[in-house]
């Protein structure tokens, strides 16, 4: 175990008191390790209000998301189950759930727990649009006057154990529109596309999926609109009786990248540094929407991110020498850990020490199954099945850490697997999409060599630059062996294990 998890110095009754914590959740989008300041010296990004937080918690080195693209990772956070059990891919314009019929959620659970919860800001999990297509529209089609807005959309976050939701479901998907809890605030007059003739945004390009939205919808409005509205479902927590649980996933510093123009030179790394910049004043500004209430030593507070960074992030190494997946190999889609391997940050008031490193390998998935513990909750067997519970390790009850295996995975039939400090790349390579030759010049990366597979030791290779596949076979045998038995058991929590 870590060193300085041994000197935690508060006690579970003083984390765990009789006034039951709330819980936040502050979730960045499309965010690479390397743009916190915490997790990389020589980052050209101020991001003040995460390197606080850092400083008041503890900082996870080798945290992970279930993929390494938006939808499967949302869904492997809220269920505690990886996401490649049931799918791999996003949830696409105007599509259904993913969540299967009475499926528990951490939202589910903390609302069953008595707590207030609530959702502010990218879904993109799905929703029944087809419960409001009128009669007759083709299945397909997707123009404003198919659907009627006046009705309520089913299967949104509160059909997964939201109490309240406030957003426009995924910043480049439609409807381009508010929603609020169930039903749309206005109703999609045109259907909104964006193409290279129109003005483009700051860097990169709109992404947009054509669809049904209001034809003054003004992108740029909404991580400021999420923010203020996150500020006020804080604020409006003041003397309530029950604790709250608030999911806050931002949709930056996905693309489209458009900060504000008050955060235009922020950083040093172009219009996403300061779009990631915007990104850490919003969690400053609800942060403080927690002090002003009187809560913060009683509020959990975690900061993580769905995917690694966009390719965008090549040519912003090349233009400004900052590498957002910094020290590792790989982006967004991908399964080298640039694609998943992502900042986490908890601050647990009487239980992290404040200022503290852990760098044992912690997911996303282990949440669930954590916050049950802390509620003394049991968890039904069909629920959370591969989360792990840490809440005993961060008490320092526990000789090793909470886990040693993850399974990794963006698209069918490709796996990364981390065994302690061993990762197999069970496929040709671990890019998940384009790679830019210059890059892996300027990096001193290899050129492919043809393994079928790929084998890296972090702790002396943390940049995965040297496969050592053909040289520890056995080992890759192995870890092949344990993909397959994990995968078909249908399971890895040790809480299933053991029955």
């Amino acid at each position: 175990m870590h060193k300085l998890l041994l000197s935690l110095a508060f006690s579970l009754q003083t984390a765990v008191s009789a006034e039951r914590p709330n819980v936040l959740i502050l979730y960045a989008d499309d965010m690479g390790y390397g743009d916190l300041g915490a997790n990389h010296s020589d980052s050209k990004i101020p991001t003040p209000h995460l390197d606080q937080l850092v400083a008041e918690g503890m900082n996870f080195t080798d945290g992970h998301s279930s993929s390494a693209i938006c939808t499967p990772s949302r869904y492997a956070l809220l269920t505690g189950r990886f996401h490649w059990r049931d799918f791999h891919g996003i949830v696409k314009t105007l599509e259904g759930t993913v969540f299967g019929e009475g499926q528990l959620t951490m939202a589910g659970l903390f609302q069953e727990n008595g707590y207030d919860t609530a959702c502010i800001g990218k879904w993109h999990l799905g929703w029944d649009w087809d419960a409001i297509r009128k009669p007759g529209t083709p299945a397909k089609s997707i123009q404003p006057d198919d659907f009627d807005w006046s009705k309520e959309v089913p299967d949104g976050p509160l059909d997964q154990g939201f109490d309240h939701y406030f957003g426009d479901s995924v910043i480049n998907f439609p409807p381009y529109a508010w929603i609020e809890d169930r039903k749309l605030l206005r109703a999609p007059d045109i259907v909104l596309k964006k193409t290279k003739d129109d003005e483009q945004p700051k860097e990169g390009n709109w992404e947009f999926r054509p669809g049904p939205g209001l034809s003054d919808w003004d992108s740029y409005e909404v991580l400021p609109t999420l923010t203020e509205k996150s500020v006020e479902y804080v604020l409006g927590r003041r003397d309530q009786e029950n604790p709250f649980f608030l999911y806050v996933p931002f949709p930056s510093p996905h693309a489209p990248i458009i900060p504000n123009d008050e955060f235009d030179g922020k950083s040093e790394a172009g219009p996403y540094g300061d779009f990631v910049y915007q990104t850490d004043d919003a969690c400053g500004r609800i942060m403080q929407a927690v002090k002003d209430i009187g809560e913060w030593d009683n509020t959990i507070i975690i900061f993580t991110a769905d995917n690694g960074p966009e390719h965008y992030a090549y040519q912003r190494d090349e233009k400004y020498d900052h590498w957002s997946a910094e020290p590792f190999r790989g982006l967004k889609r991908g399964i080298y850990e640039g694609g998943h391997h992502v900042p986490f940050i908890v601050r647990w008031p009487g239980l992290t020490e404040p200022g503290s490193e852990c760098h044992e390998m912690i997911s996303q998935v282990d949440l669930l199954a954590t916050f049950a513990s802390l509620l003394g909750a049991s968890l039904p067997e069909d629920a959370a099945a591969d989360s792990h519970d840490f809440l005993p390790y961060l008490k320092g009850e526990q000789p090793e850490g909470p886990r040693n295996v993850l399974i990794h995975n963006t698209y069918k039939g490709r796996y990364a697997v981390r065994e302690g400090d061993w990762l197999l790349i069970n496929d040709k390579t671990g890019y998940g999409s384009r790679v830019r030759k210059a890059w892996e010049k300027k990096r001193d990366y290899p050129a492919d060599d043809d393994q079928p597979v790929e084998l890296y030791n972090l702790k002396t290779d943390l940049a995965q630059k040297e496969n050592v596949a053909a040289e520890h076979q056995e080992k890759v045998a192995a870890m092949q062996e344990l993909l397959e038995t994990i995968r078909e058991q249908g399971h890895s929590a040790p809480r299933l294990s053991e029955n």
